[in-house]
C-alpha cells in the first residue's frame, strides 16, 4: 500500500472498464486520482466509490477527441494540485466501427486515429511541461493493446491506431528520459469488465481462454498493478518499455490450442 502515495494521476477513460479498474487501485495505492472522461454521472459515481473507500479523487470532464477538453483538463488539475505526477492515457473509443481495408472508408479510418492515437499525443504533448517542471519528473503510461501484436482478419484502424502508441511511447521515452520522465506502454489482451462482460459472446471467450497459458481471462485489476508499478518510483529505472498482459496469448505459436485438442506436442 501507498506505493503512489500523494502522487497526482490523471487516468483517462476511468469512467468505465479498465479505466474504473486503475482508478480504484491507484487510489488504494495513496494517489491523489482525476478521474475523467465523457460521462459525468458515471464519473462521479467512480469517485464516490473511491472516496467511500476511503481514497481521493475528483472528476473533471473530458473528450479525448476536442483539444480543449483535453488542455482545460491539465490546467485545471495543475490549478487545484499544483502538479501532475502520473498520466495514464487509457481512454479510446473502441466502439467504433472498424474491419478490412476494402470495407474501412477514410472517415472511419480519421475517426478511430483521432480517438485512440491523437487525442494520446495531445495530451501527453500538454502534460509533458509540467513534469519537466517537477523535482522527479513524471511517469507516463500508455495503454495500448495487443491488437498491435499481429495482423487480424478485421479491427485494421484500431490495431495501426496503436502500433502508433507502441511507438509513441517509444519516442516519448527517448526525447524525454534525460527530463526525468518515463513512458512506458501496457498492453493489454481480452479484458473482461462488468462492463463488457455481457457483450462478449461465449464462443469469443472459448476461443481466448483455449490459447490463453492460464486458467482464466484477465480483469481490470491484471491492468491495473502494472500501471501501478510504472508510476511508482521502484520503477524509476524501466522507460520505454511495452509489455503485453494477455495470459501469454501472444507467447507462443498460434497452433497451440488446436495441438492440445488433438493430445499432441506438434504435428
Amino acid at each position: 500500500m501507498n506505493r503512489l502515495k500523494d502522487k497526482v494521476a490523471i487516468v483517462t477513460g476511468s469512467t468505465s472498464g479498465i479505466g474504473i479498474g486503475i482508478a480504484h487501485v491507484y487510489a488504494a495505492e495513496g494517489a491523489k486520482v482525476i478521474v475523467c472522461g465523457r460521462r459525468v454521472e458515471k464519473g462521479q459515481a467512480v469517485v464516490d466509490d473511491i472516496i467511500k473507500e476511503g481514497g481521493e479523487a475528483s472528476f473533471h470532464a473530458m473528450d479525448i477527441t476536442d483539444v480543449s477538453s483535453i488542455e482545460k483538463l491539465i490546467e485545471d488539475t495543475v490549478e487545484t494540485y499544483g502538479r501532475i505526477d502520473i498520466l495514464v492515457n487509457n481512454a479510446a473509443n473502441v466502439s467504433l466501427k472498424d474491419g478490412r481495408v476494402d470495407e474501412l472508408t477514410v472517415d472511419m479510418w480519421d475517426a478511430i486515429f483521432q480517438s485512440d492515437l491523437r487525442g494520446t499525443f495531445y495530451i501527453i504533448k500538454c502534460a509533458l511541461p509540467h513534469m519537466m517542471k517537477n523535482t522527479n519528473g513524471g511517469s507516463i503510461i500508455n495503454i495500448g493493446s495487443m491488437a498491435s501484436c499481429s495482423g487480424d482478419l478485421g479491427s485494421t484502424a484500431y490495431a495501426c491506431a496503436k502500433a502508433g502508441v507502441d511507438m509513441l511511447t517509444q519516442s516519448v521515452a527517448l526525447q524525454y528520459g534525460k527530463s526525468n520522465i518515463r513512458c512506458n506502454c501496457v498492453r493489454p489482451g481480452l479484458i473482461v469488465t462488468p462492463q463488457n462482460e455481457a457483450h462478449i459472446p461465449q464462443a469469443l471467450k472459448d476461443i481466448f481462454l483455449s490459447n490463453i497459458m492460464v486458467n482464466r481471462y484477465g480483469c481490470p485489476e491484471d491492468i491495473a498493478h502494472a500501471c501501478v508499478y510504472f508510476g511508482a518510483d521502484e520503477s524509476e529505472y524501466v522507460t520505454g518499455q511495452i509489455i503485453t498482459i494477455d495470459g501469454g496469448l501472444n507467447s507462443h505459436t498460434p497452433t497451440v490450442a488446436q495441438f492440445r485438442a488433438m493430445g499432441s506436442r506438434t504435428w
